[in-house]
Order: structure tokens, then sequence, then C-alpha cells
């Protein structure tokens, strides 16, 4: 199966907010697998971005005015067409990023997924609710949820799709408009995906895609919306959040991450290894929640070692549009240089290589094994940093509370998994964790994919949560409106002031003789 066509590439970039589009510098986007330009790319500017939010809030201010009830119904219909087209947007990812099969459709299926989700609780959530007045009776308090206006989603290169309109989603259906900017490498995954939005209905005004350099377009995204969603390095992550808090706009961000594996007596050590595998190595290691780090009891460890080294040494490796690969490529040369950079310096200060540990020409341009290492010290550049890359550490400990210390031992604390004998035992464990996120009996998938619950980081890991309720209440402004009834504070007619003031402390303390004060 070849990567999309010429054809395909010049249809959806008609579909970026830059005018005159035709006319401006533009970037090369290159098949990740062979190096070959696939396509080029309009550069967008500043004065690009601040024109679409401006378009934006002119189609927002009718959008909320729509029932959640309507809003909801595009994106029933977007998860229909985002499953009925998933071939195409799978080869799409794969040629961009040059990830595996199974990576590109994890990402489709991610955007499905979250979609329903959203569309199905998006009224309830944004209903108005009663809450508890100040004075039962005499007050009627209700809770509202305006939108924002506008928000600026930051899209990174690993999961160019889902990363890009997932958050976009929660944000629209909340009543805001939004505008995105996606990785300069990856640019044509994000309007993949936003095409099938404007097939099922979204006004196009409302999304609009403009690519450009973080430090222009970005920029211009945080200093002109009323919100900004980022996913990326911590480093970067900082800095926006500092930039939005110049301007005291909400910000929420995930970011890195240098995920630990507890693997304690009694876990089943092949079906660790089986799943350690796609924990460690999903997306080549590009994924924010990959695992990097395993501490084993050591009672267990020189088997587990040889069990999943075995396990990764056999693992395939290719660049393949079909299913059957193991893992694919790495995105960049600026990744694979990372990779090895972290892998050599632990070898010249004496790390073993268990299984990988070297480039893979002879694949394709930016392959590289998956890479498992022991003795790993903390002089190592791999020990605390992350690698963001196809290469994991395993770590021998005395016991499980060492593990539990260990693993939390970093400024880190994005995602979590532990495997024990019983599951009881898996979870006392977990909620030990600093972490957002822990996965008991397997790598990430499972809280990852439960959306109905908050996703994020602690730490330098990030800054609020995407999925759950809190993944679509940020994008709003809650709003208290309170209601006075009967009578006000003031008192009523023919009771004085001083008498009045009597009354009010005894009333208050009888407050808490009424269910749910």
């Amino acid at each position: 199966m070849p990567a999309p066509s010429t054809a395909t590439f010049s249809r959806l970039a008609e579909l970026i907010a830059i005018p005159n589009a035709a006319d401006r510098p533009t970037k090369s986007i290159t098949e990740v697998f062979t190096g070959k330009e696939l396509a080029t790319i309009p550069v967008g500017t500043a004065a690009d971005a601040t024109d679409a939010i401006a378009r934006a809030r002119i189609a927002q201010k009718a959008w909320a005015k729509r029932p959640v009830s309507e809003r909801a119904e595009i994106f029933h219909r977007y998860r229909d067409l985002v499953l009925a087209h998933r071939d195409e947007l799978m080869d799409m990812a794969q040629a961009e990023t040059g990830k595996s099969r199974a990576a590109a459709q994890e990402e489709v299926l991610d955007i499905a997924m979250t979609a329903r989700h959203y569309a199905r609780v998006a009224a309830k959530l944004l209903a108005p609710k009663r809450v508890t007045g100040m004075l039962p009776v005499l007050t009627k308090t209700t809770v509202h949820y305006q939108p924002k206006g506008i928000v600026g989603v930051i899209s990174p290169w690993n999961y160019p799709m889902t990363l890009a309109v997932s958050d976009a989603i929660a944000a629209l259906l909340a009543g805001n408009g939004v505008v995105l900017k996606p990785d300069s490498q990856t640019p044509y995954c994000a309007l993949a995906v936003v095409e099938l939005l404007y097939k099922a209905g979204l006004p196009r005004d409302l999304l609009a895609v403009v690519p450009g350099p973080g430090s222009v377009v970005g920029t211009a995204l945080v200093e002109n919306t009323e919100y900004l969603m980022f996913t990326g390095s911590s480093a970067t992550g900082k800095l926006l959040a500092e930039q939005a808090g110049r301007r005291l706009i909400g910000f929420s961000a995930e970011l890195g991450g240098k995920n630990a594996m507890i693997v304690a007596q009694g876990a089943n050590l092949r079906t660790v290894s089986d799943a350690a595998v796609r924990a460690c190595f999903s997306n080549s290691g590009q994924l924010c929640i990959a695992i990097e780090r395993i501490y084993v009891e050591k009672s267990i460890a020189d088997e587990f070692t040889a069990t999943f080294g075995e396990r990764v040494r056999n693992m395939s490796l290719g660049a393949d549009y079909e299913f059957g690969i193991e893992m694919g490529s790495l995105v960049s040369k600026d990744q694979i240089e990372t990779v090895s950079a972290h892998v050599d310096d632990a070898k010249t200060k004496g790390a073993k290589v268990i299984a990988g540990g070297k480039a893979r020409p002879d694949v394709g341009p930016l392959f590289y094994e998956p890479t498992v290492l022991t003795g790993v010290t903390e002089d190592m550049e791999c020990a605390a940093n992350e690698t963001f890359g196809p290469l994991v550490s395993i770590y021998p400990v005395a016991d499980v509370e060492e593990a539990i210390a260990k693993a939390n031992d970093t400024e880190y604390g994005l995602n979590g998994s532990v495997w024990a004998k019983t599951k009881a035992q898996g979870e006392a464990i977990a909620v030990r964790l600093h972490s957002g996120t822990v996965n008991v009996d397997e790598g990430y998938a499972p809280a990852w994919g439960s959306t109905g619950a908050p996703m994020g980081g602690m730490g330098v890991s990030g800054v609020g949560r995407r999925h759950g309720p809190e993944g679509l209440l940020k994008y709003t402004e809650s709003q208290t409106v309170a209601t006075t009834r009967l009578l006000n504070l003031g008192g009523p007619r023919g009771i004085s002031p001083k008498l009045w003031a009597k009354i009010m402390p005894p009333f208050v303390k009888a407050l808490q003789y009424i269910p749910g004060r």
C-alpha cells in the first residue's frame, strides 16, 4: 500500500487557513520511511493566526447559541466518518511519522472513542446545575457553564491526529471556536482529520488550521486566545505557561514523562514481557506515556531480563503500510540522534545492552532497534532524562518498597504500570505512585483509553487534565447565578436592624441540621 497520493495532499492543502497560500514560502514534508518529499506546506505567519482567530470569533458566537444536542450530532457523524476513512487516515499517519500500522490505528480509534464519549456526555456536563443556596428556600443558586471563546491548540508530531483533534472536540462541544497549530513535521495528519469534521457539518471558520513555526504561530495563539492547550515537552510547556500566566488566560498541557513499570514477585513474567513490548516500544517509544524504567524485584530480575530481552530481540522492525510490523521508524534525525546519544553514553559508562543498541539504516533512514539496558547508573544521560524513543532500562530492587521509592524519585509524574501476583496487590501499589495515570496489568492503554476519567501529569509532566469531565469543563467559565426569593438580606419590614442582627446567628447555626448543609 503506497503513501497518500499527490491529489490527496493538494486537496488537504486547500483547507489551510492561510490566504493566498500558493504565494507563500513553503516547507517540504517527507515520507519518513524513505526520506522522499511527499508535498510542501505553506508557512503561516502571526497575521494568519490572528486573522483565523478573528474569523473564529464571529463563527463562535453563532455556534455557542446552538443547543448542545445539535453540536453533539456533528460529532456522532464525525465518529462514523473517522471509522469509515480509517485506512486513508492510517496511510497519512504512517507517511508523515513512520509509525507502524498498529500505532496508526491506535490514533484513529482514539479519535472515534473521544468523539463518541464527549458527544454522549456533553449535554449533561454543560447543563445548568442547581446547588444549595446560601439560605434554604430563600436563595436559589444555579451554576452555568459559559464557553471561554477561542481556544488555541498546539499539537505535537508523535500522535499528530488524535492530539490535534481530540482536545478540539471537547473545546468545540463546550461552545468554543478553535485555532489549531499542528507540528511542522506532520501538518497533513491534522488536516486529514479536520477535513472529516467539516464533512460532518462543522462550520469551516469555527476550526482553523494554521501551520507554521511555534515561535511565530504558537506565540500568536497564546497572545490572542482565551485558553491554550499544549502537548509537547516540559521545557516548552513551562515557557507557554509563563506567557499564558502574563495574560491570565487558562492553560492546560500534557508534557514529558520518565515513566516507570514495577514488576513484583508472583507476576506472570511472560505476560509482563509481552505487555512491556507495547508499553515501551509502541510508536517506537515516541510516546509521553511510554515506559522507560522497569523496576523488578531481585528474586525474579534475572528471569524477567532474559524473558523480556528475548522477546525484544525477536520484535519485527520495518517500513510497511500493512499490519504485522511491531515497530516502525523514528520521526526525525533529531530523534535518532537523541536515542543514539543516550545509548552510546550508557554503553561508554558501563551499561550492558540486553537487546538492540544500534541504528538500522538498512531498514530505513531513521530506524533504530528497540533497546533494553541493564546496569544503568545515575551518571548516565538515560537514567533520569526522557529519551522519547525505543530505549528502556531494567533496575533490580530489593522489594516493592524500594521499587515505589525509585519510581517516585523523579520530577516527572505522567504514567505508571504495575504488575503483581494479584490485582489487589497491584492496585495497592498503584495508588502510592506519584503519577497522573497508573495501569495495573497493562502499560498505558487502559488509563489513556478510559475517556470518562481524567488523564494528565503530576510534577513537570503537565497542568490540568484531558478526558473526563474536566477535559471538557476546563474550556468553560463557570458562572454562579444566585436569586434571592421571598426575603432579602435586609430583613422583613417591621423588624428592626438590631433585632434582625440577633436573629441571624441562631438561624445560621440551625442550618447544620438541614440535610445537605
